[in-house]
């Protein structure tokens, strides 16, 4: 269920393309407050993305920095982080030139790869679940 601009807590600013001003912190709860905050359908997308990762990576270590959540794996870096745009939510894997197939999304990063998700898309829910897998296994960038 998406919350509605009305809905998102007074004290949470959205900035350009409605992405939640969160403080830098680690842990679930900024993670979680961020997702809270995004507004409309982008919501929902956060929360899928959220439940996905902690389904396929054990232990995961979350994070905002940057006003985006952060997911990574302890001792090996951060392998994927989410922002909301006005017209879609970007998934960057920091490594994704490695995953197979490669994510669609070049970067001005020859390692980084995106993958934007725009309202009513239709996500092929085993291949994200895959990147995120091969993506967790590999060194990420950064802790």
């Amino acid at each position: 269920m998406s919350k509605s601009p009305k809905e998102i807590p007074a004290k949470v600013v959205l900035l350009a393309g409605g992405n939640p001003q969160i403080a830098k912190a680690d842990g679930n709860a900024p993670v979680q407050a961020y997702i809270d905050a995004m507004p409309e359908w982008k919501h929902a997308i956060g929360r899928y993305l959220d439940e996905l990762i902690v389904r396929n990576v054990p232990n995961v270590r979350k994070a905002v920095k940057w006003n985006s959540p952060f997911y990574g794996v302890e001792g090996q870096g951060w392998f994927l982080n989410f922002h909301c745009f006005t017209k879609y939510v970007r998934v960057a894997f920091f490594r994704g030139s490695s995953l197979h197939p490669i994510p669609p999304g070049e970067s001005k990063d020859e390692n980084t790869r995106y993958f934007d998700i725009h309202e009513n898309d239709q996500i092929d829910e085993e291949l994200m679940a895959s990147w995120i897998r091969q993506a967790a296994a590999i060194p990420g960038w950064g802790m």
